[in-house]
């Protein structure tokens, strides 16, 4: 099976900021777009990105601990995945799983030298792009799309 064609939103949930990546509309490269502030905006500014990029699906990580069972933080992602949901009608959501993600994503951004300060503020964005590009990694390699379906 081929990769389905179009582009997909990487969403990295925080309690305080939300990471947005963006990948490529043959699903090869996920890059980052923007951080958007947790609060009463967020799922306002996330339907709009999925319209401007016209999204074929919302690929958002669920936390879950090594063991692989979900705690707290994968209850307040699965939670807010079910108040986006209707607001981006009808693209989908995936949740997939984003174990090592911010791990990734600040090893990356100690070796491209960031400072502290300026590192927080993209590492919402690389933590999204290291979801989505894991995600886009595993649907080449596996040949279906990949994480669960909300």
């Amino acid at each position: 099976m081929t990769m389905r064609r179009g582009r997909r939103l990487g969403v990295d949930v925080g309690d305080v900021r939300i990471g947005v990546a963006v990948s490529d509309p043959d699903g090869i490269l996920a890059t980052p777009v923007e951080t958007v502030p947790a609060g009463p905006d967020a799922i306002g500014r996330l339907a709009e990105l999925v319209r401007e990029y016209d999204a074929l699906e919302c690929v958002v990580g669920l936390p879950v601990g090594l063991s692989g069972r979900e705690g707290p933080a994968a209850a307040k992602v699965r939670t807010f995945c079910a108040e986006l949901l209707p607001a981006i009608k009808p693209v989908p959501i995936r949740l997939f799983d984003e174990r090592m993600s911010t791990m990734t994503a600040a090893g990356q951004l100690r070796h491209s030298n960031r400072s502290g300060a300026s590192r927080r503020t993209v590492i919402d964005q690389a933590a999204a792009t290291v979801i989505l590009q894991t995600a886009l990694d595993t649907e080449r390699t596996r040949g279906s799309a990949p994480g669960e379906s909300v």
